[in-house]
C-alpha cells in the first residue's frame, strides 16, 4: 500500500537535523506560520531575505532583511525555505534558479486548520489515500497525485515541476465547454473566473451564478462583471444549507469562514449551490476550506452529472477527503487530478466529469 509516497523525511525533520544555516525567503503570514512551526521543531533561523525590489534596510522578527546576493556573498553554502506563494511565471522561475544553487524547500503548512501533512499522516490515512489513487481516471492524475503528496511531505519543490499541466489541456480534455452551460462559480473573488469562462465560450451560456461572501470582492465582481448578460451575483458563502455563517472581514482572495478568534467579523448569507441551479452543468469551488460543505449544498447538480473543479488545497485532508466525497455523491464522475503553475502546492484540483 501507497508504494507511490517514496518520501519518507519530512522537511520540518531535515531542516532541524541539518548543519546548514536556514534562511527564509520572505516574510508577512507565511513566514509567520513557517516559524511558528520551527518553535515546536526546534529549528533555528539564521535570518530573512526577499527580493531585491522589497529589500529596504527594514527588520523582520528582529533580522536586517537582506537580499539573496548578499547572503550568498557572506556565506556559501545554506538552505532556503520559501514563506510565500509564486503564481507567476517570472517568479516561479527565479525560485526554480535559486534551487539550482542551494537546497531550497517549500514547506507545507495549511492555509486553513491546524496539523502539518506528514509522511505519519499519509500512514493514518492510508487506505484513504490509496482508495483516491485507485480511482483517479487517468496516469496523469495518479502521478499528480503522487507528486503533490510527496511535496508535501518533503517541501521539495521539483515534485511540482514534473506534475506542472497546462490549463488549456484540461480544457481540452476534461472540462470540455458547450454553449447550453448552467455554471455555478463559488468563491467568484473579483470575476475572474466568471470572466475566463465568458471569454472561453465567447459569451455564449446559459446562465452564471457567481456566488462571494466578501463584500469589497463582491463590489469588484459586479463591477468586472458589469454589461454581461445572464449572470447572477449572490453575496453569499457556498454552503451545506441556506443560513447565516460568522465571516472574516479581511477581504482579497483569502476571505473565509471563521471561529472568530482575533479577526473582524460579520455576518453572511450561507447558500447552497442546489438553491441556485439544482441542475447545474459545471461548478466550480475555491472556497478557501468550506469546500467540503459546498459539495454537500451542490449533491442535486453533481448527482445529475455536473462537471466540477473544485481546489484541493486548504486543509491538509482535502486532497483525499474531498475526491472520496464527489465519489460518494456520484460513482459515475471520473476523477481526474492536476497541479498549476504554483509553488507551493495552492494551484492542485480535482476536476470531474462524466
Amino acid at each position: 500500500m501507497l508504494d507511490f509516497i517514496t518520501e519518507k523525511e519530512n522537511s520540518w525533520d531535515f531542516l532541524k537535523n541539518t548543519d546548514l544555516p536556514v534562511f527564509i525567503y520572505g516574510m508577512g503570514d507565511g513566514a509567520e506560520k513557517i516559524l511558528r512551526v520551527f518553535d515546536v521543531y526546534g529549528i533555528t533561523a539564521a535570518g530573512f531575505f526577499a527580493s531585491d525590489e522589497f529589500v529596504r534596510g527594514h527588520y523582520f522578527k528582529g533580522h536586517l532583511v537582506h537580499t539573496l546576493s548578499q547572503i550568498e556573498d557572506l556565506i556559501d553554502d545554506f538552505i532556503i525555505v520559501l514563506a510565500f506563494g509564486a503564481g507567476y511565471e517570472s517568479l516561479y522561475r527565479r525560485i526554480s534558479e535559486m534551487a539550482k544553487r542551494h537546497t531550497l524547500l517549500a514547506p507545507d503548512v495549511p492555509v486553513v486548520g491546524e496539523g502539518l501533512f506528514t509522511y505519519e499522516y499519509c500512514m493514518e490515512n492510508a487506505e484513504k489515500i490509496q482508495k483516491v489513487y485507485d480511482i483517479l481516471a487517468d496516469d496523469f492524475s495518479k502521478q499528480t497525485f503522487a507528486d503533490i503528496i510527496n511535496f508535501r511531505i518533503s517541501g521539495k519543490i521539483e515534485y511540482l515541476h514534473r506534475c506542472t499541466a497546462e490549463k488549456s489541456e484540461i480544457w481540452q480534455s476534461i472540462i470540455l465547454l458547450t454553449h447550453s452551460e448552467r455554471y455555478i462559480d463559488m468563491g467568484a473573488y473579483n470575476g475572474d473566473t466568471v470572466i475566463e469562462m465568458n471569454e472561453l465560450t465567447k459569451g455564449q451560456y446559459e446562465h452564471i451564478y457567481a456566488v462571494e461572501p466578501d463584500t469589497r470582492n463582491f463590489r469588484k465582481l459586479t463591477k468586472n462583471t458589469e454589461g454581461m448578460e445572464n449572470i447572477t451575483l449572490v453575496n453569499a458563502a457556498a454552503w451545506n444549507e441556506n443560513t447565516e455563517l460568522t465571516f472574516s472581514d479581511r477581504s482579497g482572495r483569502n476571505s473565509k469562514l471563521t471561529d472568530g478568534s482575533g479577526v473582524k467579523l460579520k455576518t453572511v448569507r450561507g447558500a447552497t449551490g442546489d438553491s441556485l441551479c439544482p441542475n447545474a452543468t459545471l461548478i466550480k469551488m475555491d472556497v478557501e476550506g468550506a469546500e467540503a460543505e459546498a459539495l454537500e449544498g451542490c449533491e442535486c447538480s453533481l448527482k445529475s452529472g455536473s462537471r466540477l473543479i473544485c481546489a484541493l488545497y486548504h486543509r491538509n485532508g482535502d486532497i483525499f477527503e474531498l475526491p472520496l466525497k464527489v465519489h460518494e455523491i456520484n460513482p459515475e464522475l471520473k476523477l481526474y487530478m492536476r497541479h498549476l503553475m504554483y509553488i507551493p502546492a495552492w494551484e492542485t484540483n480535482l476536476y470531474c466529469a462524466l
